[in-house]
């Protein structure tokens, strides 16, 4: 956990506390605001909150408001959570409602950028994916995570997005780790047929693609994915969360890692031989 998101939660807790302690019908102990918030509260829970060892959601945001006699105080509140959410974003409470959502919440990114670049050691990026593939990409994390499943629409919100690719003015900048398209997140024949779409869009005038290959010397070793968007905006994925970075440092920093892992990529016509060896091992016969 960051220490920028940390110090935003704790900062969030004194404003809770701040509340408690200024209730309109005198000071409220954490054990009495938690009687008044009902059953699913507890004196553990307030101290949690107030102490930031605990986010709270927007609905107890607004529940603590209410129960402390300060219901002006719920937009200001839902704003503190709103400024440190936007840079850590966990699965749980983005997939409460499917995967559908966090792909059109993708795609009004993109919809937006320019230049678009992108770093991917384990997956074939979205921006590249078959539908067949993607269908087996989301399907897995739905199950990992326990979520929703609307993954039809959601594979149909990410194969929209492809259509970048094909409008002048917009620049996509990919760099695949070799280790990515061997990955068989999928059956072979979906494998083999999304590098035949990979190997198919090399030479677009929209698309800078690379594979970084196994036997590539590198500067830096290759960690996670990230996606920067127009260098106004980082992206990285974990299992927990999505991290939304803005400061100009970080952007700097990925943009540093991005670079390094370029110098070790091929493009053209040894990115196609290289798809092509994979794509023989992968379906032999």
């Amino acid at each position: 956990m960051s220490t920028d998101y940390q110090q935003a939660r704790e900062a969030l807790g004194l404003s809770l506390r701040e509340l408690r302690l200024t209730a309109p019908g005198g000071r409220l102990t954490g054990e009495l605001l938690a009687e008044r918030l009902g059953s699913n509260w507890t004196k553990s829970k307030v101290s949690k909150l107030e102490n930031g060892r605990q986010t709270a959601t927007a609905d107890e945001l607004q529940a603590w408001a209410e129960a402390t006699g300060h219901p002006e105080a719920r937009d200001g509140l839902l704003a503190q959570l709103r400024s440190f959410e936007s840079h850590i974003r966990s699965w749980r409470r983005q997939l409460a409602s499917g995967h559908r959502p966090v792909q059109e919440a993708i795609t009004a990114e993109h919809d937006r950028t320019r230049v678009l670049t992108i770093w991917e050691n384990v997956l074939v990026p979205g921006m590249l994916q078959t539908a067949d593939y993607a269908r087996h990409v989301l399907t897995r994390h739905a199950n990992l995570m326990q979520s929703p499943r609307d993954t039809e629409d959601a594979v149909r919100t990410r194969i929209r997005r492809q259509e970048g690719l094909y409008e002048p003015g917009r620049k996509y900048r990919i760099l695949i780790w070799e280790g990515a398209i061997h990955s068989l997140v999928c059956p072979p024949s979906v494998l083999a047929a999304q590098l035949d779409r990979l190997a198919s869009v090399i030479g677009l005038d929209t698309l800078e693609l690379g594979i970084v290959p196994f036997t590539a010397s590198l500067e830096i070793y290759p960690g996670n994915g990230f996606w920067i968007y127009d260098e106004r905006r980082v992206v990285v994925e974990d299992w927990h969360a999505e991290l939304w970075l803005d400061d100009t440092d970080s952007i700097a920093t990925y943009l540093r890692v991005w670079n390094m892992l370029r110098k070790s990529a091929v493009y053209g016509t040894d990115a196609q031989n290289l798809i092509t060896r994979v794509q023989r091992s992968v379906c032999p016969h």
